[in-house]
């Protein structure tokens, strides 16, 4: 199956002014970066607009990526600073309040699916926590990408990723028991 140029040739491409280039970009990566914001919000108009944010950031920004480097720690460190962004303009209360026709909807949905919610679980944890795991997990990239995208070293990265799995852990085997008694 041919999957085309690499991310980092497309980037680059971009640089160099190639639109078409810089639309294989979008198409690629905002999917991955839309599954970021939705793991940190609850509200999809919230992730919708730090998409399209983070967008025109790396526009502005296309320049300081440097080519032959790896592409999503330099496309997360953007994501992570605009979603860091909106939590200080917004501030935190109203970037996790859900309304509350939408948020007893997502609670009797995973309630009558008997399937644990996984963002739910997520909004459990420590923002960094949960950061982390996102990446990991929905950005699929690697311990020393995530350091990268959050300034971080590996070996915090390792822990952070560890005390969300324990929590997460915990917290799945308190919802089995409960529902066995």
């Amino acid at each position: 199956m041919n999957e085309g140029p690499s991310i980092e040739l497309l980037m680059a491409r971009y640089q160099q002014g190639d639109l078409a280039a810089a639309g294989a970009l979008v198409r690629h990566l905002s999917p991955q970066l839309h599954r970021f914001f939705l793991m940190q919000f609850f509200s999809r108009r919230h992730a919708d607009d730090l998409l399209q944010e983070t967008w025109m950031r790396i526009h502005q920004a296309r320049q300081t990526y440097r080519p032959g480097q790896p592409l999503l720690p330099w496309l997360y460190a953007i994501a992570r600073h605009t979603r860091i962004d909106h939590y200080r303009k917004t501030g935190r209360m109203e970037a996790r309040e859900l309304p509350l026709e939408e948020h007893s909807r997502v609670a009797g949905d995973a309630a009558a699916s008997g399937v644990p919610d996984v963002e739910a679980l997520l909004a459990t944890l420590p923002e960094s926590q949960r950061e982390v795991v996102v990446m990991l997990k929905v950005g699929d990239m690697s311990l020393e990408e995530v350091a990268r995208a959050t300034s971080s070293s590996v070996g915090a990265v390792k822990q952070k990723a560890h005390r969300a799995y324990e929590s997460l852990r915990a917290r799945l085997r308190g919802s089995r028991a409960g529902k066995q008694v």
